[in-house]
């Protein structure tokens, strides 16, 4: 008889449920009314309620970074803690009872807002970062590489900070790891049918009048024709009453007195982007010191509103380097501890917003190879990123003619990767993986062909350089992790929020919401 009852008093819950769901935005608990997104697209403005807007908001954006990034680097870091991590694995014969002690959480995981949004653009569900990141600033979809623009390429939108910086006297900064005109920070203050047009929308960021841009430089600073070049971009900023500065003792001088700000980082690494967190050094600014020094500049009566971007997950994940994914991901949450601290004094006033704008090379946790077992300490091993292992040795391999043997003994110091070793040594490349490697070193430093067509060259190196993206390949997978491709995939992305009004953003929506829930709760228009 109990079992009857239970059953039907389960029963009727679930019709309660999905009798409340119907035509309610998911995560925000109340009706709302339907609003035209074209072309031919439509989201919903969520109802918050008499809440107060917040007075700070953070915009966190890794780049690249959906639920893989996320948990692969808070596996690590588990792993990295616990002693017993290696003999609890179920491939052991005798583990002597040893047990996983879990994932190390990142701060932002224990938020107390988690939803999901959707990130496909209006012709891809593999998007790229201009057209979603256009979705989560101004809550429409446009096409891939296509910036605050229409489909059309006639109609421009609004931008989330656009609006509170005219309508509500916020003062908006702006942060990322990679160009300052790439395009995710662009879809905050720009309006480009193409994202390649750095030089325009940098003319934008001088002309936005936003307080604080800050991070790596710009691309294209005189435009797209060397014997022709246009005027520099930073002395126009200058011209619009800019302070910009190239070097860290500059930019620690840099304060609330200084009126509007560009921080370029000193130490700027390849393509003109901050260097991979793998590759900084003690001497070199981090993502979380440009953050801790915008809220000394944006700090005001009237709020200031700071978009953060990690761009570096996103180059990272292109690559399929695991080991430069996970420590920027590291970096990343580093950053967004600031802005924590900086709620703990301000806990009525602020919201803290952490999501990505796509997820970037298919990351996996699980690799064929290893089957149910994951090494992820093994990741460890690699001390540089793949693009300064390219830069700084795979250039010197070619220039000085060094053989495959030589190379090994760089690639055991800076990768844990040998050729011989003790048995049980998981680092141990096998006969496979060496010639794979000796495969890709040949083609890499003395253009040797591989015997493979271009089809089956491109799914082993993609657009990267042979023989660092085979180094990282192993490497990944010796610990259990995998990527399935070099550019973006479909996975829905988390919104993990904290704050005034965190709670609109749990559930799982469309990345255009996003926006909406923003502009309605600071009752911008």
């Amino acid at each position: 008889m109990r079992k009857i009852v239970a059953l039907l008093l389960a029963l009727c819950l679930c019709v309660g449920i999905f009798a409340g769901c119907s035509n309610q935005n998911p995560g925000s608990g109340a009706t709302t009314p339907k609003v035209e997104n074209k072309p031919e697209m439509q989201t919903t403005v969520p109802v918050v309620g008499t809440v107060s807007a917040p007075k700070y908001v953070f915009l966190f954006i890794g780049d690249g970074m959906s639920y893989p990034q996320i948990q692969s680097t808070s596996d690590f870091l588990g792993a990295l803690k616990d002693e017993d991590y290696f003999l609890a694995q179920p491939s052991l014969d005798d583990n002597q009872g040893a047990t996983l002690d879990g994932p190390e959480y990142l701060n932002f995981m224990n938020f107390e807002a988690a939803g999901s949004a959707v990130t496909y653009d209006s012709n891809s569900f593999a998007p790229d970062s201009a057209s979603t990141a256009t979705s989560i600033s101004t809550g429409r979809k446009t096409y891939s590489g296509t910036i605050n623009v229409d489909v059309t390429g006639t109609e421009t939108f609004e931008t989330i900070t656009e609006k509170v910086h005219g309508q509500l006297g916020m003062k908006v900064g702006i942060i990322s790891s990679v160009n300052l005109n790439h395009a995710t920070p662009a879809a905050f203050y720009a309006h480009q049918a193409s994202r390649n047009n750095y030089y325009e929308i940098g003319e934008e960021l001088v002309a936005s009048g936003f307080e604080y841009f800050a991070g790596g430089g710009l691309k294209k600073t005189t435009g797209y024709d060397k014997e022709n070049p246009l005027p520099n971009l930073y002395d126009l900023a200058k011209d619009a009453g800019y302070t910009v500065t190239f070097t860290n003792e500059e930019a620690a001088a840099i304060n609330a007195d200084s009126g509007k700000v560009i921080l370029i980082d000193e130490y700027l690494a390849d393509s003109d982007a901050m260097a991979y967190e793998l590759d900084r050094t003690d001497d070199m600014w981090s993502l979380a010191d440009y953050v801790e020094k915008g809220i000394e500049v944006l700090d005001n009566d009237k709020g200031f509103f700071m978009m953060c971007e990690g761009g570096k997950i996103d180059w990272a994940c292109h690559a399929n380097d695991a080991a430069s994914t996970i420590r920027d991901t590291m970096a990343f949450a580093d950053a967004i501890q600031v802005a924590m601290d900086f709620a703990k004094d301000h806990a009525d006033e602020t919201l803290i917003i952490v999501t990505g704008d796509h997820e970037t090379g298919g990351l996996t946790i699980g690799f064929a190879g290893t089957d149910y077992d994951t090494y992820l300490t093994l990741l460890e091993s690699q001390k540089i990123s793949f693009q300064k292992f390219d830069d700084e040795y795979t250039a010197a391999y070619k220039e000085n003619g060094t053989t495959f043997e030589e190379a090994l003994a760089d690639i055991e110091a800076l990768f844990g990767l040998k050729a011989e070793g003790e048995e049980g040594d998981k680092l141990v490349l096998t006969a496979y993986e060496l010639e794979q490697l000796r495969v890709a070193f040949e083609k890499s430093i003395n253009g040797t062909e591989t015997g493979e067509d271009a089809q089956a060259e491109y799914v082993m190196y993609g657009t990267y350089d042979p023989l660092s993206v085979t180094l990282t390949h192993i490497l990944n997978n010796k610990s259990g992790i995998s990527f399935t491709s070099y550019s973006h995939t479909g996975l829905p992305v988390a919104v993990l929020a904290e704050g005034v009004n965190a709670e609109v953003f749990n559930g799982y929506y469309d990345n255009t919401e996003i926006f909406y829930k923003l502009a309605e709760m600071l009752n911008v228009r």
